[in-house]
């Protein structure tokens, strides 16, 4: 799998260009914070990050090296240097590197909240907060989907997070910051990875077919980074996939995709006329189109014209002929529409539900 092979292994190869700066300048500073807490969608690199951190503060050959030795008392094995190593990026070398790589590091403990939720099993993990670090010089407690530890979880974590052992770092992961207690995030260093911008997308997509020796244009990579749900992981996916069928062309990619022709769905809109709209939608239902992805394309082209229309971006796409009014309008029943598609028996039916709807309230004048 793409995503795995080409999973980040140093703060250089992070893909979030954005998290990469960050995470540097902290690993850069004279001191460490005791709590991460990263947040983002799924896919963004959240656990590759957290590893990455793992790594860095028990590397023995970087400036945490100089660590190991005074938190374990012995001398660092496995090739380990002394502190004059400034960098503080892991190795992938040293023995502590490659062992956490390999999920095999006693110092390095992690745990889904999402099957292991309960007080007894935070309690058990708060209990491997008093051992100081065998190998290492940090004990780090990475925690996925901590959204969705209980409430007695979070209770017994607290008193942790706010007196933490010298040697402990907790790197907290998830997608829902709404759900963690107030209390939990204000004692943690908050890392927002967001959504995945296409341009870093782009990146790692690059990186990959670089890696593979694939032979794939710009074009294809750009149509990849766009439909990828901003998600890192799902762009690596859908770059194998399409590997795998062997397409060469952007327009094979849109028919594999389902996006094929989306331009010409909003020429017709401007043009407010129902049939061809309706025929149109019969068309790609017929050919397989994907209405989800369909949706997505077509609200963040009617954002862009939203803001070029209000002059909050420069113009450099074409300008719509639909009004303010009608592109706010639009909007708001395609919205509805892809709410609706999980309910649906029929796929097409929320946006055609939706266009026609625009149309009548469009010809009854409805819009100033």
């Amino acid at each position: 799998m793409f995503y795995l092979k080409y999973r980040p292994k140093v703060i250089g190869e992070i893909d979030n260009s954005q998290v990469k700066i960050m995470v540097g300048k902290i690993l850069e500073s004279s001191t460490l914070p005791h709590a991460f807490l990263l947040v983002g969608q799924k896919g963004t690199g959240k656990t590759s990050t957290a590893r990455i951190i793992a790594k860095a503060v028990n590397c023995l050959n970087n400036k945490f090296s100089r660590l190991s030795t005074s938190a374990v008392g012995n001398p660092p094995a496995g090739g380990g240097k002394t502190a004059e190593v400034n960098s503080y990026e892991p190795c992938n070398k040293c023995a502590n590197c490659q062992s956490i790589s390999l999920s095999s590091f006693t110092d390095v403990i992690e745990m889904d909240a999402a099957s292991n939720r309960g007080i007894e099993e935070i309690k058990s993990l708060i209990r491997e907060t008093s051992f100081l670090p065998m190998s290492g010089g940090f004990r780090v407690f990475i925690i996925d989907e901590a959204h969705m530890i209980t409430n007695e979880g979070f209770n017994a974590l607290l008193k942790t997070l706010e007196e933490p052992p010298k040697s402990a770092i907790f790197i907290l992961a998830t997608t829902n910051i709404e759900k963690l207690p107030k209390t939990i995030v204000s004692r943690c260093l908050k890392i927002n990875f967001g959504k995945a911008n296409a341009t870093d997308i782009y990146s790692m997509l690059e990186r990959i077919a670089k890696g593979e020796n694939l032979d794939f244009n710009k074009d294809l990579l750009t149509l990849i980074a766009n439909h990828s749900e901003s998600s890192f992981r799902d762009a690596a996916k859908i770059l194998e996939e399409i590997n795998l069928q062997r397409i060469k062309t952007v327009e094979d990619a849109e028919k594999f995709l389902g996006i094929r022709g989306r331009n010409d769905l909003i020429k017709i809109i401007e043009k407010k006329d129902p049939k061809k709209t309706l025929s149109w939608i019969k068309d790609f239902s017929q050919n397989g189109g994907d209405f989800k992805n369909l949706i997505e394309d077509i609200l963040d082209q009617l954002h862009n014209q939203l803001l070029i229309k209000n002059k909050v971006i420069e113009n450099n796409d074409q300008e719509t002929n639909l009004t303010i009014s009608e592109i706010s309008l639009l909007m708001k029943l395609l919205i509805e529409a892809y709410q609706n598609l999980r309910n649906t028996p029929i796929d097409s039916l929320p946006v055609e539900i939706g266009l026609v709807e625009f149309y009548n309230k469009v010809g009854q004048n409805k819009l100033v």
